[in-house]
């Protein structure tokens, strides 16, 4: 039999007509939530919880009735917070989180916190008023959440990691250049000082040396800052420099498919702010990116890169003069998995991710309208605090004047490292002594006692490498570890950047020339002067 849609109504509407018939109802529907429910009295004491509430914290309805909410799912460090809140909203009946939605830590009964979402609401009864506290469990959407973020991580180091084995050739052939130029330059410098003595020509080779082993530090910390995984660092950076590494990376690539680079920077450039390796990931991708395209075309082929400045803005465009977007890709060429190479040629996500990285600079990557060929302009932040009056070379500090009398151990593996770094450090007035492992530099500071003013050391060494004589320093020698600095050529490495964050000590990347060794000196030392002005 159908009953008409009004009789159904009315019949519903008498269900629910009487007190005990509207309590089933809202009974079953709290006992059916999804969510916790703990209704608590005026005095905190639970009164009632459903069967989520029991599943959320662990506690049983019977273990729950009659306890002070305070004692059963607040945390220690939010239980004076909640004591106050209630005993001021009983003194004033002024809300504070009745009726809005917070997000707060609570306490299961095994002690572990969770985090939760709450909404409290009142209930006023001709005995009393009591408040049900709807309460949801995040942790699962926290832990989804966190899950993206590092699958979204995984995916930028996977598009980086495919990046790098496009660019690992061209590297190869821009290291072997200049590390020709070292060895027949020291082969003939050699020849010159056996023949009698240094010539004319020494100098300059010495000198040719020295500029074409700093092109093969530059080219491999250009590839390294590429290549780590870290969290992002921004600072006020000078664009100029960055994008000449960029292009010196992909140069060989470029040249060999026989595309032209032309530059057109701006002098003067203000500085930055943002963070230099994800800055360098999207220019180097542009370049990529550009020369790749240009690959099958015919004629000539170039690739221009300039930098402007735009207001507030800094401009960096990357074009090419060759087939262009087309105008049904161009809005999609962002998303995720969108490909125009051939298939194996391109992952599709490199572009994508190059816009996330601008959008977390503050600035931007578009795709510009233009008459022939692809251009891509990154807008980046112009770093508001930083001085633009002087070149990068014109603001870099002086390597300031060493103290007397220092002493300092050095501690490399390599004894040829550690032999360098000690002349470097006495011809700048300290007094070195070498050891080649933590082991050996340990044995020589408990001797030497309070003798040692500074530990300059390598980061992976055999028997004790230098983070576990750091530890060891700290434990032993607080003073002498807070006068640590690191030098290590495996910043890359994913225990070594983890350990140097944590450690907060200065870090030298190899190679380095005398001036970098004496500047983190420098601001080493200044920095404990400084510490020891403060404490008196």
């Amino acid at each position: 039999m159908t009953i008409p849609a009004g009789d159904a109504a009315d019949t519903t509407t008498r269900q629910l007509n009487t007190h005990e018939e509207h309590a089933r109802v809202y009974a079953a529907v709290i006992e059916s939530a999804l969510d916790s429910v703990v209704v608590v009295d005026e005095k905190g004491v639970v009164v009632s919880i459903n069967p989520a509430a029991e599943a959320t914290f662990g506690y049983s309805k019977a273990e729950a009735v009659g306890r002070e909410i305070s004692h059963l799912i607040v945390p220690d460090h939010l239980k004076a917070a909640h004591d106050n809140g209630m005993a001021r909203y009983r003194a004033t009946n002024t809300p504070h989180v009745l009726g809005r939605r917070v997000e707060m830590d609570a306490r299961r009964k095994d002690g572990s916190i969770i985090p939760v979402e709450l909404a409290i609401t009142e209930v006023n009864l001709a005995s009393g008023r009591l408040f049900t506290a709807n309460l949801r469990d995040l942790s699962a959407s926290r832990a989804a959440a966190a899950e993206i973020e590092r699958q979204r991580d995984a995916l930028h180091q996977s598009e980086k990691l495919s990046a790098i084995g496009s660019l690992l050739a061209g590297i190869a052939h821009e290291l072997n250049n200049p590390l020709s130029i070292v060895v027949g330059q020291s082969g003939i410098l050699r020849e010159e000082l056996q023949a009698g003595g240094p010539r004319p020509s020494s100098a300059d080779r010495a000198a040719r040396i020295e500029t074409a082993a700093q092109r093969c530090a530059r080219i491999i910390r250009t590839f390294l800052a590429i290549a780590r995984q870290r969290k992002p660092e921004k600072r006020a950076i000078e664009i100029a420099p960055l994008v000449e590494g960029s292009i010196e990376l992909v140069l060989y690539g470029i040249r060999s498919n026989g595309v032209v680079l032309d530059r057109d920077i701006e002098s003067g450039l203000p500085p930055v702010f943002a963070d230099p390796d994800q800055v360098q990931n999207v220019i180097v991708n542009l370049l990529v990116n550009a020369t790749q395209a240009l690959e099958q075309m015919g004629g000539e082929r170039r690739v221009l890169v300039t930098a402007r400045r735009d207001g507030d803005m800094l401009s960096v465009v990357v074009a090419d003069n060759g087939p262009g977007i087309r105008a049904e890709n161009r809005e999609r060429i962002f998303d995720a998995f969108f490909t125009t190479k051939p298939e194996g040629a391109g992952t599709g996500i490199g572009l994508p991710i190059s816009r996330n990285l601008a959008l977390a600079q503050g600035g931007s990557l578009t795709l510009l309208e233009s008459a022939a060929g692809a251009h891509f302009e990154l807008r980046l932040p112009v770093d508001a605090s930083a001085s633009t009056g002087a070149t990068p070379d014109e603001a870099r500090p002086a390597a300031a004047p060493m103290p007397p009398r220092l002493r300092a151990i050095i501690v490399d593996d390599e004894a040829e490292i550690a032999e360098l770094v000690a002349e470097i450090l006495e011809r700048a007035g300290i007094d070195c002594e070498t050891a080649s492992n933590g082991s050996e530099a340990r044995a020589r500071i408990e001797a030497a006692g309070d003798g040692f003013d500074i530990v300059v050391s390598d980061l992976r060494m055999p028997e004790m490498d230098g983070s576990a004589l750091f530890e060891w320093l700290r434990d032993n020698r607080p003073a002498l570890a807070e006068s640590m600095l690191f030098m290590t050529g495996d910043s890359l490495g994913p225990n070594a950047g983890r350990f140097l964050a944590t450690s907060g000590r200065p870090v030298m990347e190899k190679p380095f020339v005398p001036d970098d060794l004496l500047r983190h000196l420098s601001a080493l030392l200044a920095e404990q002067a400084l510490k020891r002005m403060r404490n008196g």
